[in-house]
């Protein structure tokens, strides 16, 4: 099983820590899950132009293939003006939502005001149902005042909530697998 970690901007540093964390925690505690962390400060992807997203090519098209090899995915963004960043929502945009059909999705958002962990639930949740995804039922906002000023994350209730989160996307993941392989035997 492969578990994709997108880091859902391309400007700052915190969201991509939090995500690395997630990652951290599955990784120590599911050796056997293979990793990978889609960072989309690294590629420079074009603007979701409506056109089938097969044509696209470069970066893009390597980025939708990432997102498309993924079996479940820790999707984090920052939160600017109320709202996901254009970055994340261009990847959606460019990704045929039935790639993301029932496969799990965990959430992580952060921000500076203690409002914005409303973004997950009622946008990027919604997001999610629109694709026809699995939801983590746990999420994870980290506010500014939960990192160490070089950046890292300190807070012990968020890196709870982050090992949690951790694990529901592993068990959905594996009880979905499990459910598709008893029903293809029957």
């Amino acid at each position: 099983m492969q578990l994709l970690g997108i880091s859902g901007t391309i400007t700052g540093s915190k969201t991509k820590v939090v995500i690395e964390k997630a990652l951290e925690e599955v990784k120590k505690n599911h050796p056997d899950i293979e990793i990978e962390l889609l960072d989309l400060k690294k590629y420079d992807v074009q603007f979701c132009d409506g056109r089938d997203p097969s044509t696209y090519t470069g970066d893009t098209k390597e980025v939708i293939d990432i997102v498309a090899s993924a079996d479940f995915y820790i999707i984090g963004t920052p939160i600017f003006q109320g709202s996901l960043t254009g970055a994340l929502k261009n990847l959606f945009d460019l990704v045929p939502p039935a790639i993301f059909r029932n496969k799990v999705m965990g959430f992580i958002a952060t921000g500076g005001t203690y409002q914005h962990y409303l973004v997950i639930e009622n946008q990027l949740k919604p997001i999610a149902g629109y694709f026809r995804a699995f939801v983590a039922p746990s999420s994870v906002y980290a506010h500014n005042d939960h990192f160490s000023p070089q950046n890292e994350l300190v807070d012990e209730n968020v890196l709870e909530r982050v090992s949690l989160l951790s694990e529901e996307v592993v068990f959905m993941q594996k009880a979905l697998k499990n459910t598709n392989q008893v029903t293809q035997v029957i």
